[in-house]
C-alpha cells in the first residue's frame, strides 16, 4: 500500500491481520474488519475472531427476543468494553465483498437474523484516531487483505488469523506458522 496520499485512501470494508509481530494481548493473532476509516477522522473496527465463549443472554437479559439470546458475543476491542454491539455481515457474492451494518439496535438484529444475514454480538470494538493507523501500516503492525466469504460466518474462530495469512502466499503461510511466542523456544 501507497500511503504517499492517506488522505485519498480508504480501507473501509478491508481486513486488516495483525503482524505476528504485534504482540499486544488484546490484538495478537487478530483478525480486523473496518468499518470506517479515512486518515482526517481515524478508523474503527470489529476484531472478528476472539470469541468471549458467551452468549449474549449470559450479558443482557433478552428474553422476549430469544433467538438474539443464543448468539455468541465477541470482543470486538478495547474500546468501549462494557457496550454491547450488534452488526450483521453478509458475502455479496456479485460484488466479491463483504457487506456490514453496524451498531444495530435489538430489533434491527433480529429482523437481521431472520432475513439470513449474520449477526454477531460484540463486546467494545477497536478505535485509530486521525493518522494512527496510517502509521502502525506503515510500521508494518498491520497487513492487508481483502474479505472472503468466511469472515461472515457466524462459525469463525482464533484460527481465522492463521488460515486467511497462508492463504495469502508462501511468505504468509511462513508467518502464519511462527510459534506464538519464539522468544520461548
Amino acid at each position: 500500500m501507497d500511503f504517499d496520499a492517506p488522505d485519498q485512501l480508504s480501507l473501509q470494508g478491508s481486513l486488516i491481520l495483525a503482524d505476528p509481530s504485534l504482540r499486544e494481548s488484546g490484538f495478537a493473532r487478530s483478525v480486523l474488519l473496518l468499518t470506517s476509516h479515512n486518515h482526517d477522522d481515524g478508523a474503527t473496527g470489529f476484531i472478528l475472531n476472539k470469541p468471549m465463549g458467551k452468549k449474549v443472554s449470559e450479558l443482557i437479559e433478552i428474553d422476549a427476543m430469544r433467538e438474539l439470546g443464543d448468539l455468541p458475543v465477541f470482543l470486538g476491542g478495547p474500546v468501549n468494553p462494557d457496550q454491547l454491539t450488534f452488526a450483521s455481515l453478509n458475502w455479496e457474492a456479485q460484488d466479491e465483498q463483504l457487506g456490514f451494518d453496524t451498531h444495530l439496535s435489538s430489533d434491527e438484529a433480529l429482523h437481521r437474523l431472520r432475513e439470513g444475514f449474520h449477526v454477531r454480538a460484540f463486546v467494545g470494538y477497536s478505535g485509530w484516531s486521525e493518522g494512527q493507523l496510517e502509521s502502525e501500516l506503515q510500521q508494518r503492525a498491520w497487513i492487508t487483505r481483502k474479505p472472503v466469504p468466511v469472515v461472515a460466518s457466524i462459525d469463525v474462530n482464533e484460527c481465522l488469523w492463521g488460515e486467511l495469512l497462508a492463504s495469502m502466499g508462501p511468505y504468509y503461510r511462513l508467518l502464519a506458522s511462527l510459534p506464538e511466542h519464539p522468544e520461548l523456544n
